[in-house]
């Protein structure tokens, strides 16, 4: 017996902003329908094989494979998604926890995930879905007209794509974002950028937002920690600039395998070369969690320090996560003044006249 849509979305949003069914909590129950539908970006090579195109990885699969993400396959020589508009996770979150600071402040996003991810990391907060393929998960039959049915129904602004990766569910992704567009409930896609040009640049046409997940400055973060490679990443992101899409940036200090001062102000001085200096910046603090449990929280002193040299690099808005830190408020960058005053996940709009400094007029980016 699966799972109905209206008992999952309500098992769902009772169970807390933001949390994930987990598959030990529902591993004796029987695996769900696999939502198949033919998939984007690949191309057929000899001997019946497919090459996904979809993500760097580029996954060459015989009848039967599938690639790394686990729920893209080979059938009869063509390749197929197993997660069309079956979700494991539906929940009403807070803009802000996304996190998202200059895009609709203060309002909730219906937030949806599919199993799967393109990416192995080893501080994955949602490793109990984006580790693990559909036939072990509980899911719902959810297709992207419902989504932004139930996006309107729980008087959510936004619909995002998160918690695992969106990349490897991106058929369904995009079918929301057309449909959300049409109803004008936007989709935000919250993902680790490891996605090729084309597949970007046609969701870029319907997304609201975008928020980047920047692991790290160094390739050998990215392969011995991740399981993916830098510079795919860094072009997504020139990739939705170019696009003009409204992009955020998250940036997880782990003790002593990012956060060293050197490599924190070249990725800083990248991103306002590449990016320009009103591109909003997240330093997050790391907590001991999937296979990375032997190492210790982010020390308060190492973001400080995170924060100051983005700051000094020319960043306007740069902030702190995972700590009570001044620095998760908005204040503009010429006159000082605070202009989204937020405690937690919640967000005041305090200084702001539409996108403007109340005080001096300056100019706020963003989509207020």
């Amino acid at each position: 017996m699966t799972l109905d849509r209206r008992k999952f979305v309500r098992y769902s949003l009772t169970a807390g902003a933001g949390a994930v069914l987990g598959v030990e909590r529902l591993a004796a129950r029987p695996a769900p329908p696999l939502g198949v539908r033919g998939a984007m970006f690949f191309e057929t090579a000899s001997r019946n094989r497919v090459i996904c195109r979809l993500c760097p990885n580029e996954c060459v699969l015989r009848e039967g494979e599938r690639g790394i993400c686990r729920v893209r396959e080979n059938r009869d020589g063509r390749l197929v998604t197993l997660v069309y508009g079956t979700p494991c996770s539906a929940n009403v979150d807070p803009v802000e926890k996304k996190p998202l600071f200059h895009y609709h402040p203060g309002t909730t996003a219906f937030s949806i995930a599919t199993a799967g991810c393109n990416m192995s990391c080893r501080f994955c907060q949602n490793w109990e879905i984006s580790q693990q393929g559909p036939e072990k998960i509980r899911s719902a039959n959810l297709p992207p007209a419902a989504v932004v049915q139930l996006a309107r129904k729980r008087g959510c602004t936004s619909v995002a794509h998160t918690y695992s990766e969106p990349v490897v569910f991106y058929e369904y992704m995009l079918d929301c974002a057309k449909a959300g567009r049409r109803a004008g409930i936007p989709s935000v896609m919250i993902s680790n950028g490891y996605i090729q040009e084309a597949p970007m640049r046609k969701l870029c046409r319907s997304l609201g937002a975008v928020k980047i997940d920047l692991k790290a400055f160094t390739d050998k973060f990215y392969r011995e920690i991740c399981g993916g490679t830098l510079a795919p990443v860094l072009h997504t992101l020139e990739v939705i600039k170019d696009e003009g899409l409204w992009l955020e940036i998250v940036v997880l200090l782990i003790p002593g395998l990012n956060d060293t001062p050197a490599e924190i102000r070249a990725m800083t001085r990248w991103i306002a070369n590449k990016l320009g200096t009103r591109v909003p910046l997240h330093f997050s603090r790391f907590f001991p969690t999937y296979r990375l449990r032997n190492i210790p929280p982010t020390p308060r002193a190492t973001l400080e320090r995170a924060w100051r040299t983005a700051r000094e690099a020319g960043l306007e808005y740069v902030y702190v996560g995972n700590l009570m830190s001044p620095s998760r408020h908005t204040r503009c960058p010429g006159c000082g003044t605070e202009l989204i005053h937020r405690e937690g996940f919640s967000a005041q709009i305090t200084g702001l006249k539409g996108n403007r400094c109340r005080n001096c007029g300056r100019e706020i980016p963003g989509v207020f």
